[in-house]
């Protein structure tokens, strides 16, 4: 099995699946979190291939838990840990760079490390200012040695562009992008292409609904068994309900059937072969899943498999607008499945 490897920026390599971390978050599935699970996953990642992961401060625990993972790791791969600073809405407007390195500080100690390799920086809401100098505040800390690398994360272009403006060196953007979410490609990616900024994707599988699973399937509702599907099924009426959906998935498995992989396969393919894209952030839950994902980049779709898919999410009625727009919308659906204090918890 071999995962293939990307430079994000001159000399600092990762590889092109990354493990996502909010799965494994407290609060985030109705059943729990199984830890030993979880870093059993972590171990069967990284012997595939698989040694990047993606975690924030917010993500109640899982700094904690792959920290935990770290002690215990005494394989040859050397990991890359990606996590987010995302400070809490009602303390945008009153934050201070103190503030800013005491959370930084907390993720080194709860990682275990002496350096964080790429803090993704959130911002909830644009109308409050200060974000231009949140992330010269990372910055600091970057040449100061505690942070390998800033990027953003859910940052449009207007936002990014004041950032990047500034001189501070953004090598990445974590956005949502998948076959049912071409948000990012209407003016994130050639705007990113040149400046040189890779995109991080999340999203890549809507939280499990491209996957076979829900393949002819009547209408998922709630109760779901974790956010991630509260938060999609929200995409899903974005791009015109559940029988348009069905239509995706539907053009998606007839894809994977030719090729003999699943739709998940398909989905994430898709993703990769996207322009600026670096890497796709999947939800991998168990060890059993890691062969499955790495099937990936035996997969190589060609112009028509690539122009179907295409064509049938552009024939959805959304998502549109800017990266994280419609997540931004005060008093929003979008906005409510979002939890804003969770730094301060």
């Amino acid at each position: 099995m071999h995962v293939p490897r990307i430079e994000l920026t001159p000399g600092y390599s990762i590889s092109q699946i990354i493990r996502g971390g909010w799965q494994l978050a407290e609060g985030h599935h109705r059943a729990g979190v199984n830890a030993e699970a979880g870093i059993e996953g972590m171990r069967a990642c990284v012997d595939a291939g698989i040694t990047t992961f993606d975690c924030a401060d917010i993500y109640t625990g899982v700094e904690e838990l792959i920290g935990r993972f770290l002690r215990t790791h005494r394989g040859e791969r050397l990991i890359q840990i990606h996590t987010k600073y995302v400070p809490d809405l009602d303390s945008l407007a009153t934050l201070t760079e103190n503030d800013i390195k005491a959370t930084i500080d907390r993720s080194l100690q709860r990682l275990g490390v002496e350096r964080l390799d790429l803090v993704q920086f959130h911002w909830w809401d644009f109308d409050i200012p200060g974000y231009v100098e949140a992330a010269a505040t990372l910055d600091k800390l970057r040449q100061r040695g505690k942070i390998r690398h800033v990027g953003a994360t859910n940052f449009d272009v207007d936002h990014l562009a004041e950032i990047v403006n500034e001189g501070i060196p953004v090598v990445s953007n974590q956005v949502q992008y998948s076959v049912l979410d071409r948000r990012p490609a209407e003016h994130m990616t050639a705007w990113c292409a040149e400046r040189g900024i890779s995109l991080l994707c999340y999203g890549t599988l809507a939280g499990g609904f491209l996957t076979d699973r829900y393949l002819g399937t009547p209408s998922a509702d709630e109760p779901f068994e974790n956010r991630s599907l509260t938060k999609y099924r929200l995409i899903i009426e974005e791009v015109g309900g559940w029988s348009r959906y069905q239509e995706i998935l539907h053009v998606l498995h007839a894809v994977a059937s030719r090729y003999g992989v699943s739709i998940s396969i398909v989905a994430m393919r898709f993703v990769l072969d996207c322009p600026q894209v670096a890497a796709a952030i999947v939800g991998i839950q168990h060890p059993s899943h890691v062969t499955e994902a790495a099937r990936v980049f035996d997969l190589s779709l060609d112009a028509e498999d690539q122009q179907a898919l295409r064509a049938c999410s552009a024939q959805g009625e959304g998502p549109s607008g800017s990266v994280y727009g419609l997540e931004r919308i005060k008093g929003g659906r979008h906005t409510a499945v979002m939890k804003t204090d969770l730094n301060k918890q």
